[in-house]
């Protein structure tokens, strides 16, 4: 029998003390006494009733994670370093709880295996791992510290935050305690989650992806419980969960609106960081990763929950094929650059146990300290082959599995990193592209992390598509806070960054080995995520109010580019009001009519408000789901987001799919985008540089016999001005949109206007013409 007290105390040197996030939250409640010896947790420590050798090697040695086989599991761990891995099976609970352990056979490469037999679907498990403690280098193997396997395929149970939990030797605060810089010995498996096995075998019928080109692709981020935990034509039973994300009332909110792709903030499974907890918050975002394999079992039915991760399973895959069914993608959301352990004086969880050295990123030559590029006290090292290979293992499984047809990269610069350096070119990233499952599939990177060189947008290859803040940026400078300065007498910018984030970002995705780049539709054009304000807020908010985030108000971009139209919040004031729902509509019908590929936020469309939160991802309450309780403006809202959608899905030439130079041999000279001003003349190089300029007119040519051509006419002025229509193209114009209209019923019924002709734009507004 192994010694599980093993201990090497030759390198070892204290631990650095809590991060800054966790002591800030031990200061505000230091009141509060997480675990004594005189108030122990009430969940009993599993009673152990053996310890074996397996009897039989894993079939598949290069197959990690633990898979049902005829007889029992197979199972395959990655630890290195370690001198012993035993796999440990779990039954009962409570004072019945017992544990009953397996060591696995050492093969190559740092490979830990074994068959167990006897073992099916349901059973609850973890690792427990022998070695060397070492923290100044980078060991922290600790057997009393029950670790979940990276590759559960389910998860179950939730995390107690107590000191057993931790893999250094902590006081009732979870604080290191000075002097004593060993491994902690108190058995943790009583307080942490358990994996499960669960038949993950492939499905006889295959996954039927929409493949919605992306030309026309219209994105919706959501998330899972938020979306419709509200949603009134959902029954109770069903809200907030997988299947209410699939329900028909959800679907068909989703093909009204006319998206063709739902983008899930993270579903796979998670804990809360220790220092919301101690502010009795939660994690509500989900960007804290336990389990890459593992669905979130919280989002599930309470029926699935009850019937096992086996069930929690086939709900996901079930939701995913009903969207399917409707012709929606979904596009999961997801975290591979940080875990859930997070800095070295976090909880030891899994991967830290396993092998620290090889799954993070340090700071140096040595492993004593994280290079934390992602600030959330860790960051996975893709310079490590295995952290390489669980990803693609992940993605894959996700695909082939489940069926999930793309995915969002959360601080994808640092998947792109060899160190500091950022590597367009990185090993991983031409994996991923070059992969026969995942290439095909929609890949979308957050083209930044808070590293050296972390701002990276436009730098990616094909066919990763990108995240465009500098499109967020430039819409919410134009509409927002320029408008604000001349309405009030001063000067915004002027319209040569505009013109180009409307274009597709040239400037961006127009380069690259490919002939053309990648194209606009590389361009995720987004005005609103889930990190900042709402569209609503963002227009009746000078400030941000994140109060009730427990932070006085010090966390949340300060960076808004808002504008709350005179009055701070909520207010009964009608012009103001006005001011307000006109600016949301102009910033969606310039999303729509841009280059690229919109993302919508999920409320966005008929306009849901946060009351002023913009960093609202402790809350798990009203105050973030979506209230679908609609009053008629946001019911006028919401027809005009489905309009503008349904123009932009009717009409290729307002959503062109590549860089069109002028081709004097189509089938009509007319170039393929213009621009002039309000007097119908090409812009000069002089007005392009005038800040006093705040129209323009975008004339987009059709590229087929059958595409009407289009004008758009933007008047940014705070005043009514007049605008004489280009006449460079075709000879009459229909009217098929005007920001000016609270509803699309407005819209006169003779709409057509000779080209050349002069009219009067309101100020601030913006008009979408079609050839007529």
């Amino acid at each position: 029998m192994f010694d599980t007290d093993y201990d090497s105390h030759s390198h070892s040197l204290p631990l650095r003390g809590p991060s800054l996030a966790i002591a800030a939250a031990l200061r505000r409640i230091d009141h509060l006494m997480l675990f004594t010896e005189t108030d122990p947790p009430t969940t009993a420590t599993p009673r152990l009733i053996g310890v074996e050798r397996v009897i039989g090697s894993a079939r598949h040695q290069d197959r990690y994670g633990t898979h049902l086989v005829p007889g029992g599991v197979d199972t395959v761990v990655h630890a290195p370093q370690a001198t012993a891995v035993e796999f440990c099976l779990l039954d009962g609970e409570g004072e019945e709880a017992t544990e009953r352990r397996f060591r696995l056979l050492v093969g190559e490469h740092g490979r830990w295996h074994g068959h167990i037999p006897e073992v099916g679907p349901g059973q609850r498990y973890g690792l427990r791992v022998h070695g060397p403690w070492d923290p100044a280098h980078g060991q922290f193997h600790n057997p009393h510290k029950l670790l979940t396997d990276p590759y559960a395929r389910a998860i179950v149970g939730s995390l107690d935050l107590v000191p057993a939990v931790y893999g250094h030797i902590v006081d009732d605060y979870l604080r290191p305690v000075p002097g004593q810089d060993g491994r902690d010995a108190r058995d943790s498996a009583a307080h942490v989650p358990h994996g499960v096995v669960v038949d993950d075998r492939f499905d006889d019928e295959p996954v039927q992806h929409p493949d919605t080109p992306w030309g026309r692709t219209v994105i919706y981020e959501a998330h899972v419980r938020g979306l419709t935990r509200r949603l009134p034509g959902v029954p109770e039973h069903l809200r907030g969960t997988y299947a209410g994300l699939a329900h028909p009332a959800t679907v068909a909110h989703l093909r009204d609106l006319g998206v063709t792709a739902v983008e899930l903030l993270p579903i796979h499974a998670k804990v809360t960081e220790p220092a919301l907890t101690m502010r009795g918050v939660v994690n509500y975002w989900g960007y804290n990763t336990l389990g890459y394999f593992a669905p979130e079992p919280s989002y599930a039915t309470q029926a699935a929950q009850s019937a096992g991760p086996d069930a929690v399973l086939a709900e996901v895959k079930g939701m995913v094929k009903l969207l399917h069914e409707a012709g929606i993608e979904v596009i999961l959301d997801v975290v591979y650059n940080h875990t859930c352990e997070g800095g070295t004086d976090g909880p030891l969880l899994s991967w830290r146990g396993l092998d620290n050295a090889g799954y993070y990123l340090h700071d140096g030559a040595g492993h004593s300290h994280y290079l934390d590029v992602t600030g959330c006290g860790n960051s996975l090292d893709f310079r490590n082959q295995h952290v390489v290979r669980m990803t693609l293992d992940s993605l894959r499984y996700w695909v082939q599995e489940v069926g999930v047809d793309g995915f969002r990269f959360d601080l994808a610069t640092t998947m792109g990193r060899k160190g500091t350096t950022f590597l367009a070119d990185h090993p991983f990233l031409v994996a991923l592209a070059c992969d026969p499952v995942l290439g095909g599939r929609k890949l979308i990177a957050e083209p930044w992390d808070l590293g050296p060189g972390g701002w990276r947008t436009g730098q990616f290859a094909a066919p990763i598509a990108e995240w465009n803040d500098r499109y967020r940026d430039v819409l919410r400078t134009f509409w927002i806070s320029d408008a604000a300065a001349v309405v009030n007498g001063g000067y915004g910018h002027d319209l040569r960054d505009l013109a180009t984030r409307l274009a597709g970002s040239a400037d961006m995705f127009a380069h690259s080995p490919v002939p053309g780049g990648r194209g606009p539709i590389a361009s995720l054009n987004f005005v609103t995520a889930h990190d900042g304000f709402t569209l609503r807020d963002l227009v009746s908010y000078d400030h941000k109010h994140n109060e009730n985030n427990g932070e006085d108000n010090r966390d949340g971009t300060d960076n808004n580019r808002s504008w709350n139209h005179g009055v701070e919040g909520e207010t009964d004031e009608p012009e103001i009001l006005a001011h307000r729902r006109r600016t949301i509509r102009n910033i969606l019908g310039t999303m729509m009519v841009s280059a690229g590929t919109p993302m919508i936020t999920a409320g966005d469309e008929f306009g849901r408000t946060q009351h002023g939160n913009n960093n609202a991802y402790c809350h798990d309450d009203e105050s973030v789901w979506v209230d679908w309780d609609l009053a008629p403006w946001q019911r006028d809202l919401q027809a005009t987001t489905e309009l503008l959608l349904a123009l932009r899905r009717r009409n290729r030439v307002l959503r062109p799919a590549r860089f069109r130079p002028f081709d004097p041999h189509a089938f009509r000279s007319r170039p393929a985008l213009a621009w002039f001003d309000e007097h119908g003349a090409t812009m000069s190089l002089e007005r392009w540089h005038d800040v006093n300029r705040r129209v323009l007119q975008m004339f987009r040519g059709g590229e087929r016999a059958d595409e009407r051509d289009a004008l758009i006419v933007i008047n940014g002025a705070a005043n009514p001005v007049h605008v004489t229509l280009s006449s460079d193209g075709p000879e009459f114009y229909e009217l098929v949109w005007d920001s000016a209209w609270e509803h699309p019923d407005e819209r006169p019924s003779t709409a057509s206007v000779p080209a050349g002709t002069t009219l009067e734009v309101p100020e601030l507004s913006t008009r979408i013409y079609l050839q007529a």
